[in-house]
């Protein structure tokens, strides 16, 4: 028995024989003196077959998840997008081959993406070799020759596409190991909303064997070759725990989480996108604890407009009305690099300039989003909160803003909801220790305990080499938990939880002991950690 450690992408344990996704050669030869008409139609129709694979793609998956199928309309927009197409005819012009034309062009905006600080931007360079891969496959003529085993297997790939995991049966697949990718991945996000378990990263990939029987820990990224009997019957007893886990939670659908002496709390779902809306109706929550705005911004080639924006929003709002819908205001910076944003490398960006720090500092975007927000605000039921505040002053002058951003919409004569909720995120030390003042300043708090850990053990949550150190349960980090929610009951404000550690069931009766009103998870979750509070 070999036990080999990776990065968990998506929940779940598997044991199963191994099915190594065989490689095709895809390299190609740079050739010179090329017929340009002939090479431009060999492109242009490639285009065309290509388009076709993905909208079969595309509805295929569609019958599973809607969300899921758009990554093909995202590859059918890079393929037409006219950089690459540009990109790819002036080689050809020049004499050279499709095949090389195809390659280099995808080449160089792979390493383009990968330069990025920004992880999610990174992972859209899988995006590109996917379309390349199909590309070069269609010109060279190349059909799939994967015999597939009738059993169930786990899937092992160097690099894992999305278009690679559709092609199989969801219900084969029992699990899935890949060298490279990481946990924001278009791969790894179909696997989470397929409930396959899913281990990236693993450095010692090519000792996995192409037979016998290997587990996997899609939570802790543990994989194990030929696990020993004590393994064996320890994950088949998991696994059969873990489905009828599954089929008790559908049986909490449509109840509040109460505890048995009363205490209710609200089950909040933290999405990122207009697509992820059916998942919150689809797993029952009861608000939307977090909506990550940053992601307009990411997916945008420059600042989205507030009609944009308020399109996005009003879609939300009223898809949830009347839950109630929190969405956090632009908070990029630190991990979330955007380049029109031209913010510079920083030596410390954790630390640097950030999220609320952007916004008042460059106050024509904080109001094109604040203006969007009030305006999308009658069309449901919204909440808006900031995030990073570390200063009082910073949230006097947030109010000074709204109070601008109001008498404009007045003067418009546009209607909006006048009692919109304004609230902080606590993720500082700071924060924590002013929050007695910053609770009569505001109607709700939320503590993002994933910073929170962060600043208060100086402990890099993106750095694997200290990860042992990152602990969401650390005495000082209850401690901090503990002191604002203390204070945002004596001013009598609400106070949530919407980092990580509000779906960690161990630390399920420390937030019920301190009142926590809001625990808002991954969508996945909610149902899980109803049942927990129901059954206190």
């Amino acid at each position: 028995m070999i036990i080999l450690q990776g990065i968990g992408a998506s929940e779940g344990l598997a044991i199963a024989e191994p099915f190594y996704l065989e490689k095709i050669d895809l390299s190609v030869t740079e050739l010179d003196n090329q017929n340009q008409d002939v090479e431009l139609k060999r492109f242009q129709d490639a285009l065309v077959k290509a388009e076709k694979q993905l909208d079969e793609l595309y509805l295929k998956t569609k019958e599973i998840n809607e969300e899921s199928a758009e990554v093909f309309e995202v590859h059918k927009m890079l393929i037409r997008d006219l950089d690459f197409t540009e990109g790819v005819e002036a080689l050809i012009k020049k004499g050279k081959n499709a095949e090389y034309a195809v390659d280099s062009t995808a080449l160089k905006y792979q390493k383009l993406l990968e330069a990025m600080d920004n992880e999610i931007m990174q992972a859209r360079s899988a995006d590109v070799l996917d379309i390349r891969n199909r590309l070069i496959k269609i010109l060279k003529q190349i059909e799939d020759v994967n015999t597939v085993p009738t059993e169930k297997f786990i899937l092992l790939s160097e690099e894992l596409l999305p278009s690679e995991i559709v092609k199989f049966d969801k219900r084969q697949v029992a699990g899935i190991v890949s060298k490279v990718g990481s946990i924001t991945s278009h791969a790894a996000i179909l696997a989470r909303t397929l409930n396959i378990p899913f281990v990236v990263g693993l450095n010692r990939f090519d000792e996995i064997p192409h037979f016998g029987i290997i587990a996997l820990d899609g939570q802790t990224g543990e994989v194990i070759i030929n696990p020993d009997k004590k393994k064996t019957e320890y994950y088949h007893k998991k696994i059969i725990e873990v489905e009828k886990l599954q089929k008790e939670l559908e049986g909490y659908r449509g109840k509040k989480a109460i505890t048995k002496s009363g205490k209710k709390v609200i089950i909040g779902a933290n999405i990122g996108n207009v697509q992820e809306v059916d998942l919150v109706i689809e797993n029952d929550a009861d608000a939307v604890g977090l909506f990550r705005s940053e992601f307009i911004y990411l997916d945008s080639n420059d600042y989205p407009s507030e009609n944009k924006q308020f399109a996005i929003y009003k879609n939300v709002l009223s898809k949830l009305a009347p839950k109630n819908v929190i969405i956090r205001t632009l908070d990029i910076g630190a991990d979330k690099v955007v380049d029109y944003f031209k913010l510079g490398k920083e030596d410390n960006p954790a630390l640097g300039y950030r999220a609320i720090r952007i916004c008042l500092n460059e106050p024509e975007i904080f109001k094109t989003q604040l203006r969007a927000l009030y305006r999308a605000s009658k069309y449901g039921n919204l909440s808006i909160m900031f995030p990073m505040i570390t200063h009082i002053e910073q949230v006097s002058e947030i109010k000074e803003i709204i109070k601008e951003v109001k008498q404009e919409l007045d003067q418009e004569n546009i209607a909006y909801d006048h009692d919109i909720q304004l609230g902080i995120m606590i993720e500082t030390p700071a924060a924590v220790m002013i929050s007695d003042k910053l609770a009569g300043m505001v109607d709700f708090f939320s503590i993002g305990t994933n910073d929170l850990t962060q600043y208060t053990l100086a402990c890099d949550r993106m750095n694997s080499k200290i990860s042992m150190l990152f602990n969401q349960g650390h005495e000082s980090v209850l401690n901090m938990i503990a002191l604002t929610a203390k204070n945002a009951h004596k001013a009598g404000i609400w106070v949530g939880i919407c980092g990580e550690s509000a779906g960690d069931l161990s630390l399920l009766d420390f937030y019920l002991e301190h009142n926590i009103d809001e625990l808002s998870v991954s969508p996945s979750k909610v149902l899980r950690l109803k049942k927990a509070i129901i059954e206190k």
